[in-house]
């Protein structure tokens, strides 16, 4: 199991939304639910969630962030199910919104999709007014993986994954990292960081033109 490249990452986005323009385009009424399972990917990637975290939220568990008003209701996101220890009930966090246009993609489905289902709270609702199951997320991830042609390891948590490296690749301090993910220890979140080839080349790049730099270039 490994993270996702950014551009893995961006082709299961452009894959899921290309689904839901296809079956708008054809008159299917299955553009919603593939809107839902596209903002639903979204959304685990933009607040590294892992997917039971995911598939238990309400709308409810989104709300605003006074310290970050351009996000509006969707400033943090307020976890019920997080992973439990041994024997303990699950455990709760808030994390906060940190991706811009999570905040609208989160937007646009909600105010415009998912009323059609007319579900009530669950914020991923199924057709028949439940809520989607886990096994359905891995489900959608393997056919688009497939679809796309992705490597076999490649699975949803694998999104969560993803968060924690671009995030520290971006420079985001490590503890805050490992705030919003909810580990207890740092060495958690150190087991979830895996920089790509790409961020180390860079890094090595910018370290040799600073260490190779002719004399006096940029000095006057």
């Amino acid at each position: 199991m490994r993270p996702l490249t950014r551009g893995e990452v961006q082709a299961v986005f452009d894959h899921a939304d290309g689904k839901v323009a296809r079956a708008r385009r054809l008159g299917h009424k299955g553009w919603v639910a593939a809107f839902r399972d596209a903002t639903l990917f979204k959304t685990i990637y933009a607040f590294g969630l892992r997917r039971r975290e995911a598939v238990m939220l309400d709308l409810a568990d989104f709300s605003r962030n006074a310290k970050a008003a351009e996000f509006g209701r969707f400033g943090a996101c307020h976890v019920r199910y997080g992973k439990a220890m041994r024997g303990s009930p699950p455990r709760r966090r808030t994390v906060l919104t940190v991706m811009a246009w999570s905040a609208e993609v989160l937007a646009e489905y909600v105010e415009t999709v998912h009323p059609l289902y007319d579900a009530g709270p669950p914020m991923w609702p199924t057709e028949r007014g439940g809520r989607i199951r886990t096994g359905y997320v891995d489900d959608r991830f393997a056919q688009y993986r497939t679809e796309l042609g992705l490597p076999p390891e490649l699975n949803p948590h694998g999104l969560r994954r993803s968060y924690v490296t671009h995030l520290i690749e971006d420079g985001w301090d490590p503890r805050f990292v490992q705030l919003q993910c909810g580990h207890s220890v740092a060495s958690s979140t150190a087991i979830y960081t895996g920089v790509s080839s790409d961020y180390r080349n860079s890094v090595l790049r910018r370290a040799l033109d600073a260490a190779f730099k002719p004399p006096g270039e940029g000095t006057g």
